[in-house]
């Protein structure tokens, strides 16, 4: 029996034989296609580039002009460099939302809104993106007169190639100083000469920007301020009132505000109280 078995055991590996040798040859044959297959693409991947290369070559010669765009600086004589003047105008426009917080109405306008919403006691509403749009088109209303005399002084000159970028500069900020003169308190002046240490000033020329700047938006933190406090006084006597007759009426529980909102906004709605604020607004500035 044991012969037997072992005689049985070497005619199946004989028979697993040419079923191993027929993968093995399989395998071959399909890894030299793949190999070939790819090759095969790859020439032709390089012969598309090589003919595009042709048409773009082609192309090239055939248009008569070319899209290249050079800046010449050579002949600006009493200029900034090229560099330097990208450099200035990438500064000016990175400035720009600080300039229009800082040297324009907007300060006073967005801080009297803020104090009006507050104490009207509708906490969010109106919300800030439209007490901030509503500032930034009372800031325009205002600032067109400035807005006119920069773009006929300092950028058509400019633009036409009439002044060099210094004078356009100083030409544009003539304007604005204008305005905040205007506006700006002589005591906030002095307190930013002194910190300066500044003791000679003959002409408002002869004030810097870095004093004059900061003096400006001082001045219109203190009047925002006390128009705000002037707004608070009608519907602080609304709160009392209001606080004074639940307290009466032994309805302590109930808060104040809940009942005196309603009539703040009736009284603010009654008097007509946006033409009101913003017509105060925009008479209080002097240009």
């Amino acid at each position: 029996m044991k012969i037997i078995t072992k005689t049985k055991k070497k005619e199946r590996v004989r028979n697993h034989i040419p079923v191993k040798k027929f993968i093995i040859t399989y395998l071959i044959v399909f890894t030299v296609l793949c190999i070939g297959l790819r090759v095969h693409a790859t020439e032709t991947i390089d012969n598309t580039v090589d003919q595009q290369r042709e048409e773009l070559t082609n192309l090239e010669n055939d248009v008569p002009f070319s899209f290249g765009v050079t800046v010449n600086t050579d002949q600006d004589e009493g200029t900034l460099a090229g560099t330097l003047q990208m450099l200035l105008v990438i500064t000016v426009i990175s400035l720009a939302p600080s300039i229009v917080v800082m040297m324009t109405s907007f300060t006073r306008i967005i801080v009297v809104f803020h104090f009006l919403r507050t104490a009207l006691g509708t906490q969010s509403t109106p919300p800030n993106n439209v007490l901030i749009g509503l500032a930034l088109f009372l800031t325009f209303f205002i600032m067109t007169p400035t807005l006119t005399r920069i773009n006929e002084e300092g950028i058509q000159p400019l633009a036409n190639g009439e002044i060099t970028q210094e004078e356009g500069l100083k030409a544009c900020m003539e304007p604005l100083r204008d305005f905040m003169f205007h506006n700006v308190e002589t005591e906030d002046i002095n307190f930013f000469l002194e910190l300066a240490r500044i003791d000679q000033v003959e002409e408002l020329t002869d004030i810097p920007n870095s004093v004059l700047i900061p003096a400006f938006m001082l001045g219109e933190l203190r009047k925002s301020f006390i128009i705000g406090f002037m707004i608070y006084i009608p519907f602080i006597i609304i709160d009392m009132v209001v606080a004074s007759t639940l307290m009466s009426m032994g309805m302590m529980m109930l808060p104040p505000t809940t009942i005196s909102m309603p009539f703040k906004i009736l009284l603010f709605v009654m008097a007509d109280g946006w033409n009101l604020v913003i017509g105060e607004l925009v008479k209080s500035f002097h240009y």
